[in-house]
């Protein structure tokens, strides 16, 4: 084997060897544009935020501690996924009996260019009335969404206007605003119910 050669096929291995790495530990490597949702064990969920309820009182998580809350975000032009789930949060309070006035529920709209306090007001007389809605401006929004890292995108329709595209899970705090884990409605509805007894007792 000339070295020539020789050196290609050593070179290669090498470049070889280096993509392997780079794909397998890519995602713990600085500017990489993945997310880093782990710190110390716990998910980076829950941080600064500041908006206004329906009812015109000024909530943030300041506010909210020392009380165990849930959070959800959606909006009132959302046809099925929304206002189902906070009939579900609503039945859902209704069946912890006095465990309920524990917890605090948050539904944060995605929209507040439509959703103002007047319309969120109007819309929460549907449900529980201990859930709060609340908005901000486009900043404080995305403020929100952020410091709970959720999603949410707005996504034009064909008919000119827009939907919006957003997190659907309702997200548990603990009562010194830490991240408590996450509510799925389509669990079994006596896990949900332990889960928010354990929430609630937190």
């Amino acid at each position: 084997m000339s070295g020539l050669r020789a050196f290609r096929i050593g070179a290669w291995m090498a470049l070889a060897l280096l993509g392997g790495f780079l794909i397998g530990f890519g995602g713990y490597l600085p500017g990489t544009g993945l997310p880093k949702q782990v710190e110390e064990g716990t998910a980076r969920v829950g941080g600064p935020f500041q908006l206004t309820s329906h009812e015109g009182d000024t909530i943030d998580n300041a506010k909210l501690a020392g009380k165990p809350y849930l959070v959800f975000f959606g909006f009132t032009h959302c046809p099925d996924i929304c206002p189902t789930t906070l009939y579900e949060l609503t039945d859902l309070m209704a069946e912890l009996g006095p465990a309920a006035d524990r917890i605090t529920p948050l539904f944060i709209t995605v929209d507040p260019e439509r959703d103002t306090q007047e319309v969120l007001s109007e819309y929460m007389t549907a449900f529980d009335e201990r859930i709060l809605a609340l908005r901000g401006d486009p900043a404080a929004t995305e403020e929100a969404v952020k410091a709970f890292a959720a999603y949410s995108r707005k996504v034009p329709t064909d008919d000119g206007g827009y939907t919006m595209d957003h997190t659907a899970g309702v997200i548990l705090m603990d009562g010194e605003g830490r991240f408590s884990g996450m509510l799925d409605l389509h669990e079994p509805r006596e896990n949900v119910l332990a889960k928010l007894r354990r929430l609630a007792d937190a």
